[in-house]
């Protein structure tokens, strides 16, 4: 089921048994020995705040959970700098990695993955693209809360799970400054390939009681290359940019004031920039994508222009109980690529006028996207029962989302949404060990669709020739959309480390909007035929308008809001030298979302997606530990709209039903601690309806050691060290051609606390 190479397996038969034998190079007893060498976190008494929107132990929350803490992600920065790398190897469930600055079909549990940064949520619900995750800075996050399923807790855009990213807390007392610097290469060619890193956070306290952070961080990229040593790609996924040529800059600060120790003041500001400078264009006509060397690259530069403000009051002595507010404006400028038509892969582009050379010189699109909220959170103490709590709320959000070619034409309908959205929650002890919780969230959605025209087009598809579509009408107006969500679950301890847990939950989300009425009149051949002009498969190289002139509404569109019910069940805990979690869950939704690559249209249907995650740690002994996550998940769907499920999910929600990471850390008593881990996935070859894209199982095997020296940390690592070959699995399933991932890279960094 996974294809892993013979030598894969030896090297990692080999490595672990080493690390495994490596006790007997101790210097001292495990009583001398103060840390331990483990990294999974299974605390049953860790607090979470991104679960409930209260501060809740990991046991009272019938939800799985996940929290990666600091150690984790200091040593995770030692391979990659990548966030969606992370959540891959530590959070079953969570697809592959793309490896580029796109999440494109990286999904959590099949679905979508909400994210926030402290609270503040940085998806595009209007329209989801999903370049976001990949680019947040970890050398700023603390700690990394996921929990998983549908959930509603947040607002809509949850049907997978969420993620939230909690920056570092300003320091008490003096000036601390920390440093994390590294440099990247792969060592097919290292000398063009080198992607150096730096990052430095200042923290403190000011006499006056203020307190204060700042974090900026710099990051480039170069050339990246294939385990065989070939160039990859700047846009292997069609529009979705890289993992190449790019300067990254990433700025968090922060200043705070306690105005008593129940009573607290602060402001944000985060900045994402990016920019990448493709060298030349992609060729999709091949058996892989790959770089069209010697067409240069003609488009405008890729670009990420993030910027988000917040402003966060708590007061623990709240009469009503702990209180939360927090108002929050995200600013968001995305550029993607410039790509040119091609029959067998790009076969929609926007239309130049002249069939000779039909791709439009500005079919390059730029999103922007304005949202600012308000959230309020009351964490209040029942009287009826020692330990009941209700946590209530609202949410008030305002939406403002726009996409236009480089020239600035529109290409979907401008969007403006207004949410109003109230919840309550209900946690209730009974006994000494079950705790009980339910509660719903009544949001509703007012979205104003402007009125568009949809620019000319250009399409064709093999073996069935070409066709114009003209300028076409879209006609909008004022929609609203409503629903209440409901949860309710339980918590059991079995003893004092182990519970199981299990419940019910809902999420709600509007489709990708944007999608649907960027492709107005062009979804499927019915569509197309009725609104363009079929040209048949030969071209003449010549100017030609297609003479059609009609309109089509919004209500033509029969865009409907999506529930998901998510079902689970668990166990997690830990028992002596082990630790680990159990979980079971199944999902359903009667107006699902899909993207077909095949036929490039998006639409709605019954669907479902269930799965098993494991996550399991060993501490052999207080030096050595080893782990495991593992996730097993699939989904089907209703592939032609007639109520039945009768395909398996495309391959860009599930690409590799079958994922994980085993992985050993040993520390030695000089303080050098060395991580092997080996990632693995399966292969799938499912019929999602409309073709079978057959995904390829593989493995790499990576490894890192970092030791004390100057008072802070020397670290090297080398991921893929087996030069491993591979299709990357998330990549090759968003358009249904393989894209190939990274070969050896070698990563040296040092790090420090002033």
């Amino acid at each position: 089921m996974i294809a892993l190479s013979r030598g894969l397996l030896l090297a990692s038969f080999s490595l672990l048994s080493l690390v495994a034998a490596a006790p007997a190079l101790a210097q001292t007893t495990r009583e001398q020995t103060q840390e331990s060498a483990g990294g999974e976190t299974i605390d049953l008494d860790t607090v979470t705040v991104t679960a409930t929107r209260a501060d809740r132990p990991i046991s009272d929350v019938p939800q799985t959970v996940r929290v990666i803490e600091r150690n984790e992600i200091e040593q995770q920065l030692q391979l990659t700098n990548n966030p969606a790398a992370v959540l891959a190897k530590l959070v079953p469930g969570y697809s592959v990695s793309t490896q580029t600055i796109s999440g494109a079909s990286e999904t959590f549990r099949g679905r979508e993955l909400l994210v926030m940064i402290d609270g503040v949520p940085m998806n595009i619900p209007l329209r989801n693209v999903s370049r976001l995750l990949a680019l947040i800075d970890l050398n700023s996050v603390e700690r990394i809360e996921v929990v998983a399923g549908a959930a509603s807790t947040y607002g809509a855009g949850a049907t997978g799970g969420t993620v939230n990213f909690i920056t570092k807390r300003p320091t008490d007392g003096a000036p601390t400054v920390s440093i994390n610097t590294a440099l990247r290469a792969f060592t097919a060619k290292p000398g063009e390939s080198l992607a150096p890193e730096i990052s430095g956070t200042v923290s403190g306290r000011a006499p006056g009681g203020f307190d204060y952070l700042v974090t900026a961080t710099g990051a480039f990229a170069n050339n990246t290359y294939d385990g065989n040593g070939r160039l990859l790609p700047s846009d292997g996924m069609l529009g979705q940019g890289g993992g190449d040529n790019y300067g990254r800059g990433n700025f968090l600060g922060k200043i705070g004031y306690d105005f008593d120790a129940s009573k607290r003041i602060e402001a944000q500001a985060n900045w994402i920039y990016l920019n990448q400078d493709p060298q030349w264009m992609t060729d999709y006509s091949g058996p892989f994508a790959a770089p069209d060397i010697g067409n240069p690259y003609s488009g405008e530069s890729v670009l990420e222009d993030t910027k988000s403000f917040s402003l966060r009051y708590t007061d623990s002595a709240f009469a009503l109980g702990d209180l939360s507010m927090l108002a929050y404006y995200n600013d968001i400028r995305k550029r993607f690529n410039y790509s040119e038509f091609d029959i067998n892969n790009n076969f929609m582009v926007y239309y130049s006028g002249n069939l000779g050379s039909p791709t439009s010189p500005y079919n390059q699109t730029v999103l922007y996207s304005e949202r600012a909220g308000f959230n309020l959170t009351v964490d209040t103490p029942l009287p009826i029962l020692d330990g009941a709590k209700l946590t209530w709320g609202t949410d008030i959000v305002h939406d403002d989302t726009w996409q236009t070619l480089t020239n600035g034409e529109d290409v979907f309908t401008p969007l403006n949404q207004m949410t109003y959205a109230g919840f309550a929650q209900l946690q209730l002890p009974i006994g000494e060990r079950l705790v009980v919780r339910g509660g719903m969230r009544y949001e509703y959605l007012d979205v104003e669709v402007n009125d568009f025209t949809r620019p000319a087009a250009f399409l064709g598809f093999p073996g069935l020739g070409y066709a114009v579509l003209p300028e076409l009408a879209v006609t909008g107006g004022n929609y609203d959309y409503s629903a209440a969500t409901f949860n309710i679950g339980a918590t059991y301890k079995l003893t004092d480390t182990i519970d199981i847990y299990g419940g019910f939950s809902q999420g709600f989300a509007l489709p990708d909007i944007g999608a649907f009425t960027r492709r107005a009149g062009a979804q499927g051949t019915s569509q197309i035929l009725t609104y363009g002009c079929y040209l048949g498969a030969r071209l003449r190289p010549i100017p030609y308008t297609c003479p059609k002139q009609m309109s089509v509404s919004f209500d033509d569109l029969g865009i409907e809001a999506q529930i998901v019910n998510n079902y689970e069940i668990g166990v997690r805990g830990s028992l002596g030298r082990f630790r680990g979690s159990l979980a079971g869950y199944y999902s359903t939704s009667d107006e699902g979302v899909n993207f077909v690559a095949s036929t490039n249209t998006i639409g709605q249907s019954k669907e479902i997606t269930y799965g098993v995650e494991f996550t399991g740690e060993y501490e052999v002994t207080s030096n050595l530990a080893l782990g495991t996550n593992l996730a097993w998940r699939e989904g089907e769907w209703d592939s032609d709209g007639d109520g039945t499920i009768d395909a398996w999910l495309p391959n860009n929600r599930i690409a590799t039903p079958f994922r994980g990471t085993v992985y050993g850390n040993y520390r030695f008593d000089t303080g050098t601690v060395v991580r092997l881990e080996v990632e693995f996935w399966s292969g799938r070859d499912r019929f999602d309806g409309t073709e079978t894209f057959e995904i390829d199982g593989g493995a790499t095997l990576n490894a890192a050691l970092a030791h004390p020296f100057a008072g802070g940390t020397l670290y090297v690592s080398v991921d893929n060290l087996l030069d491993e070959t591979y299709a990357n699995p998330s990549a090759s399933a968003t358009r249904s051609y393989d894209v190939y991932g990274w070969g050896r890279t070698v990563t040296v960094g040092f790090s420090k606390t002033f």
